[in-house]
């Protein structure tokens, strides 16, 4: 599976693609980097069913009946998502020098959580969408693909070529050795 590298990288490079490219330079105090962190972040809520793992491993479950069963399922995008149509009213809040919605809050939750599915289920192995409604399981297995000597080198690598990209990112865009 993608490791916690790969699934923090993605959602932060997509949104700061987003942010930087996307959004006018004079909307972009509303779309402060904070959420950008957020979405970042927000791309290993899934594997919260680890540290559920942690604590029901003594009291006899396996990582099979834990792990990528609700926390890797379609409903935790979705919940984030009704969330952010539940706080779009609610009034902005200061955090720093950035004003942030609770909403946009959700929807980078949503959009971190739900590109964490498709890392999944595209790169390892399968997910089970609408578990525990269904059992239908969905996966491409890429990292699958590739020859046995590899296979395991396949999401170390991706880490780090990520961490590269997104570092040389920085330094183009954002110039971040002035502050190093």
């Amino acid at each position: 599976m993608p490791q916690a590298a790969a699934h923090i990288l993605f959602p932060l490079i997509i949104m700061s693609l987003i942010r930087d490219y996307y959004i006018d330079k004079k909307n972009r105090k509303s779309f402060p980097l904070h959420y950008v962190l957020i979405a970042g972040i927000a791309g290993i809520i899934p594997d919260l069913d680890i540290l559920a793992y942690w604590i029901l491993y003594f009291f006899g479950f396996s990582i099979n009946e834990i792990h990528r069963t609700f926390m890797h399922s379609i409903f935790v995008p979705i919940i984030f998502l009704i969330l952010a149509l539940a706080t779009i009213r609610v009034k902005e809040f200061s955090f720093r020098r950035s004003k942030l919605r609770w909403s946009i809050i959700f929807v980078m939750l949503a959009f971190g959580s739900f590109l964490h599915l498709v890392l999944d289920s595209l790169l390892h192995g399968s997910i089970i969408p609408f578990y525990p409604l269904n059992s239908w399981v969905f996966g491409i297995d890429l990292f699958g693909l590739l020859p046995p000597g590899l296979e395991g080198l396949a999401a170390p690598c991706l880490d780090a070529g990520l961490i590269i990209i997104y570092l040389i990112y920085l330094e183009l865009k954002h110039r971040i050795s002035d502050f190093i």
